[in-house]
Order: C-alpha cells, then structure tokens, then sequence
C-alpha cells in the first residue's frame, strides 16, 4: 500500500508539469481558439527571465511577479505583431507558425544562456514528510496546490467575468464578436498576453524540479497536448484532470504492468487519447461543438 500511495503522489507532481502547460494552452484556445504549440518555449523563456532577475538581486517573488509583467507584454507583442498575420486564414498554417515559434524562442534561450543546467530557485522549501507509508515533498504539494488554485481562477474569468466571456466569445466567432462592439484585436492581444503570463507561472514552477535548460519543457509539451486532448479544450478543470491522471496512470502502469515498464510508460498517454477520440471526441470535460448550416 505504501508504495501505492508513493506513486500517486509522485503521479500527482509529475502531473501538475504536464497540467500547468497544460492550462496555458487551454487558455490560447479559449481566448483565441488557436492550438498554440509554443507555449512551452514560452514558458521556459519566462523562467529564464525570472532567473536573471534573481541574479540581480530581486526576491524571488518579485522576480516572478516581474518576469510574468514581461511575459504578458511579449506575448501581446507576438499576437498583435506575428499570429494576426496569419488569424482568419488557414488555421493549420498558424499552428505552424506556432511551431517555428516554438524552436526559435527555444534557439534564443539557448543563445543568450546556454543550454547548461541551472538550478532555478523553489518558492517551497526542500522539506519533506511522511503519508501512509509514503514520502511528499513540500515542493511537490506546493506545486500542486498552485496549480488547483490556478484551475479555479481560470474557471472564475471564463465562466464569471465580462473579459473572460468576450475571450470565448471572439475565440468562437471573431466575426460576430466585432459586429457586437467587442474589440477583437485588442481582446486576442489579452488572450495571449494573459496565456504567457500563465506560461511564466508555470516555468517557474516547474523549474526547480526539472533544472532549467532551453530544452526543459520538450518531453512535458508532448504530455500536456495530450492532457488537453483528453480533458477538452474548452476546459481547464478538465485539462489539469487528465494531467493528473495521466502522470498517475503512467506510474502505476509502469510498476504493476510488466510489459510496460518504464521504458513503454510513455505510451499510456497516447493510448488513452486514442480510446477518448473513439469515445467521447470533444474530451472528458469537453463541450460538444454544434455547428449550424
């Protein structure tokens, strides 16, 4: 049993990676109904920032708080100056857009600070304690603690303010967005603006425990698109569900399923979005899309 519980818990963390990339490509789609592949870079450029800024002296906090500042400017600057470009055109050309986007901000990283590990500082301490056999980290339950907290706000804008009903509304049809006064151009720039921010949360939680290079996020990029796949997305209570179910699910698999192992496990997420398209293609928590002619 306690070895159970010890992969639960270690599924949970490695989930809430997977789940705070996650919701920030949940929240692109949701402000702009884009699949936007360079979050992950993203994210990984925030932490860097944040990282400089402690080198310069600042308290982490602050310097998390400025490199999410940043994050949601640059972001802003990427929609109004690049994806516009290429918006109310063929959606498989801006997700490849996203791509490019992806390995460049990853080639920049890597230029400006090399691609040396470095131990990025933990806004939880080293800590830890027993549980039903098992051993949490603090840090682990810290991160995930941040990312539920997380899934509520972003439940409480998209379903309880004005901004976050215009982000889906221009998200669903920019269109009819514009004929009912919304101001879609400056919305989408928010979109973004908000969904890098996300991404500068979550590099900064994820660092401590992956080590920060340019390379970070690649492998918890591939898991996070399936999460959303899975969860919905439309949903970011869904998003981070699968998240953790998924970093679960591998554990267990690769201990009490023998032909797995560790080497297979990270088959268990592509099995799944295969049985969820089949079933239930919109997502566990999905809304079903209706299009009418």
């Amino acid at each position: 049993m306690g070895t159970f519980i010890q992969l639960v818990i270690d599924g949970l963390s490695t989930g809430s990676i997977y789940g705070a990339l996650a919701l920030a490509i949940v929240l692109v789609n949701q402000a702009t109904g884009l699949i936007n592949f360079a979050q992950g870079g993203l994210a990984v450029l925030s932490a860097y920032f944040a990282w400089a800024l402690t080198q310069l002296g600042m308290p982490l906090i602050l310097a998390i708080l400025g490199s999410v500042a940043i994050s949601f400017l640059l972001g802003g600057v990427i929609e109004r100056f690049l994806i516009r470009r290429f918006e109310g055109g063929d959606p498989d050309t801006a997700v490849v857009v996203t791509i490019g986007l992806f390995t460049l901000v990853t080639g920049i990283c890597g230029w400006i600070w090399g691609y040396n590990n470095i131990q990025f500082p933990s806004l939880f301490p080293l800590a830890s304690f027993p549980l039903l056999g098992a051993v949490v980290s603090v840090r682990s339950l810290g991160t995930i603690l941040a990312i539920g907290l997380i899934v509520v706000v972003l439940q409480v804008l998209f379903m309880r303010t004005k901004l976050g009903l215009a982000l889906r509304a221009v998200a669903i049809n920019p269109q009819s967005a514009a004929l009912s006064g919304l101001p879609v151009g400056r919305l989408l720039m928010t979109g973004w603006g908000l969904a890098a921010g996300l991404g500068a949360i979550a590099g900064a939680l994820v660092a401590p425990q992956l080590t920060l290079t340019p390379g970070m996020l690649d492998t918890a990029l591939v898991y996070a698109l399936a999460a959303v796949i899975i969860g919905g997305l439309n949903s970011p209570m869904g998003a981070i569900v699968a998240a953790w179910g998924i970093g679960i699910l591998e554990n267990l698999a690769a201990v009490y399923v023998p032909f797995i192992g560790y080497d297979l496990r990270i088959a268990v997420p592509f099995i799944l979005i295969f049985v969820i398209l089949i079933l239930r293609p919109q997502g566990l928590f999905g809304r079903k899309v209706v299009v009418r002619v």
